[in-house]
């Protein structure tokens, strides 16, 4: 018997605030499935207002290379760092045009239960310009009180250190505690033990669109 809920979509989008928020959310997941279907991953800040950060676009790209997504696949936008909610008309239109050109059948986005302005902005524009489409939310634990995945992917071995290698791209946040290859791990584990599986990557529901189909 099959006990897991198969799911799949032709168009899948990650839409992240900064360089690094979609890897520590969702790394493995997408090394998991960027060779089945077409991954778009936007992040929609540069962060480059900040002289600290110079390079982290480019870390970012080279993450990206490192689960597979190829660099025609991987948008960065220019809207400032901590001033989203000062931009959330303009960022809504952005993701509405995204939406029409893209018109990906999962979103998965920032927890609601993320409390870093850009974050939260992210995710209240995303659910306005993606209705009628799924939408996910992944956790980017400096920032998150109160995530509690409640849907979890299973996810391989391999997509585990393709998700440390990736993170490991970033030499600008090496010695940040979230970028500890033992924690990246461990939350990797404890999803999995969430799930019953050695690993998982771990989202909670934003909205789940679905329909019942029985097998004739």
């Amino acid at each position: 018997m099959n006990r897991d809920m198969s799911f799949f979509g032709r168009r899948v989008a990650f839409i992240g605030a900064h360089p690094d928020d979609i890897e520590i959310g969702a790394g493995a997941l997408i090394a998991h499935i960027v060779q089945h279907t077409e991954v778009l991953c936007v992040t929609l800040s540069d962060n480059q207002k900040n002289p600290d950060l110079k390079n982290v676009v480019h870390e970012h790209y080279r993450s990206m290379e490192v689960l597979g997504v190829p660099r025609q696949q991987v948008v960065v936008g220019t809207f400032e760092t901590r001033r989203f909610p000062h931009a959330r008309q303009e960022i809504l239109e952005y993701l509405i045009q995204l939406n029409r050109e893209f018109m990906p059948e999962i979103v998965f986005t920032h927890t609601r239960a993320d409390i870093h302005q850009d974050h939260a902005t992210v995710t209240e524009e995303v659910l306005r310009a993606f209705r009628g489409t799924t939408v996910l939310g992944f956790d980017v634990l400096r920032s998150s009180y109160g995530f509690f995945p409640n849907f979890l992917v299973e996810v391989t071995e391999e997509d585990v250190q393709k998700k440390l290698q990736a993170l490991a791209q970033y030499k600008t946040y090496e010695t940040k505690y979230y970028f500890n290859p033992d924690i990246t791990r461990s939350t990797l584990i404890r999803h999995g033990a969430l799930a019953e599986r050695p690993y998982a990557e771990g989202f909670d529901t934003l909205r789940i669109i679905g329909v019942f189909a029985c097998s004739s």
